[in-house]
């Protein structure tokens, strides 16, 4: 087994496809799956699945990729301390549903990690897709929050993909209205309250299901609904339409600014945010990192919660 090999592994899962990575390790196909099959009679175990869509991580494959990342992670340390190369191009990814706090860690990662070179990629997206693109290794991390109602079923999706959800923090309810909302001057607000102004929520396309929902009481009939799929344009309907969400409470003054106001909203309700990983996958530096980052942030914000 050699690290090239192990690059190679990487590069492939990163890739999912043999030709891509091929390509981006400036090798040819027939040569790149040669030194895969080689591995994998070496070790005795099958990495990857080859089907009509494409490369498959095994359940075997996965957890040999996570210390194959390890292994060459420490070798590019090594290769930097004595030597006057420069580090690699690294490659870390998030998957999560659309808090503010996760944009934050993220933005400190970003300028705490002093290289030239990176890609990065902070995918905000629904709550299906979170739990696929972990499953599948496109990211090392995803962040959702789980609830009375819809833990039972996020829960068994994760125990299929071999996923764990880790808790980062437990949230009272919260409503996110515009600065300028009469409601912003109570204390808090019922539901009954809510019910003049249109209810924003993020659509969750095939999967849109109760359970998959990012706000919780997705299963209440409210008369004005308006679906969108980003933060930005939530944010801008929040402010222009006079509309709400219901969310953590938990935002960012200083990427969101003073227009989006947090007011608590009286339900006999429980938010629990966590992060998923996969089992078989060791975190790498980077993951470690942001989740610490995501900690701190997480507790500089609720400080700030009414």
């Amino acid at each position: 087994m050699t690290l090239q090999q192990l690059k190679y592994v990487i590069q492939v899962a990163r890739s999912r496809s043999i030709s891509k990575a091929a390509q981006s390790l400036f090798i040819s196909q027939p040569s790149l799956s040669n030194a895969l099959k080689e591995l994998e009679k070496e070790i005795g175990i099958t990495i990857f699945s080859r089907t009509n869509k494409g490369i498959m991580i095994t359940l075997e494959g996965s957890e040999f990729l996570g210390y194959a990342r390890q292994v060459v992670e420490q070798a590019e340390l090594l290769e930097n301390r004595y030597s006057n190369t420069q580090l690699p191009q690294q490659h870390f990814s998030v998957s999560a549903q659309h808090y503010a706090f996760v944009v934050s860690a993220f933005v400190r990662l970003h300028k705490a990690y002093d290289r030239e070179e990176y890609e990065f990629t902070l995918r905000e997206t629904k709550t299906y897709e979170i739990i696929d693109d972990v499953k599948n290794l496109r990211s090392e991390i995803g962040v959702l929050y789980v609830n009375e109602f819809n833990k039972k079923v996020i829960h068994k999706f994760l125990r299929e993909g071999d996923l764990m959800f880790n808790e980062l923090f437990v949230a009272k309810p919260h409503v996110f209205i515009s600065s300028s909302n009469p409601l912003v001057k109570q204390d808090y607000v019922t539901l009954s309250d809510l019910l003049p102004f249109p209810y924003l929520t993020y659509e969750q396309g095939d999967y849109n299901s109760f359970y998959f929902s990012e706000e919780i009481l997705s299963t209440l009939s409210r008369p004005k609904n308006i679906r969108v799929s980003d933060r930005a344009t939530l944010f801008n309907l929040l402010i222009g339409l006079n509309g709400y969400t219901i969310s953590t409470g938990v935002i960012s003054s200083e990427l969101n600014g003073d227009d989006i106001v947090a007011v608590p909203l009286k339900v006999d309700e429980r938010i629990t945010v966590g992060y998923i990983t996969h089992k078989d996958v060791r975190n790498s530096t980077l993951a470690d990192i942001y989740i610490e980052y995501l900690k701190e942030t997480i507790a500089e914000e609720q400080a700030n919660l009414p």
